[in-house]
């Protein structure tokens, strides 16, 4: 068996809209990352920082599909994929995949932790560009004492 890491949600904004707050780091940083050493292209090689978690994270753009998917490494094993499927009305699903890894105790707790991860991701971007909230500001403080 095998665990992949798995979160999806819908927000209130048309394609374009939410494949710019993913690629384009000064969006990111509303809602996801404090830095990125540029945007999201194919191929591309980024550091980017979180203002609560110490230390440059690298990631490496596998591929960007204009308004429907951007895939990335950022460790040596697993594949990101965030899938942007259009609805009606202007309105965006968001499907994000990460793994896939053998089933064994290290690997269920990663499986658990980033699942989490997504779904905390995709709650910050619907909060910021829906409403304008940054929900990880002061988020994850507790963890840094």
């Amino acid at each position: 068996m095998k665990l992949t890491a798995k979160a999806s949600l819908q927000i209130q904004k048309p394609v374009e809209e939410v494949f710019e707050a993913i690629v384009n780091p000064e969006i990111m940083s509303k809602y996801f990352i404090s830095e990125s050493s540029g945007r999201m292209e194919s191929g591309k090689e980024l550091l980017w920082e979180f203002g609560d978690f110490p230390g440059k994270f690298p990631v490496k753009v596998t591929e960007v599909r204009p308004n429907s998917s951007v895939s990335f490494v950022w460790d040596d094993e697993t594949i990101v994929r965030i899938i942007l499927e259009e609805q009606t009305d202007k309105i965006t699903v968001v499907k994000i995949t990460e793994g896939e890894k053998e089933l064994n105790e290290k690997n269920l707790e990663w499986c658990l932790s980033n699942t989490f991860g997504w779904t905390n991701f995709l709650d910050c971007m619907k909060a910021c560009l829906e409403y304008g909230i940054n929900l990880r500001k002061g988020a994850f403080d507790f963890m840094r004492q």
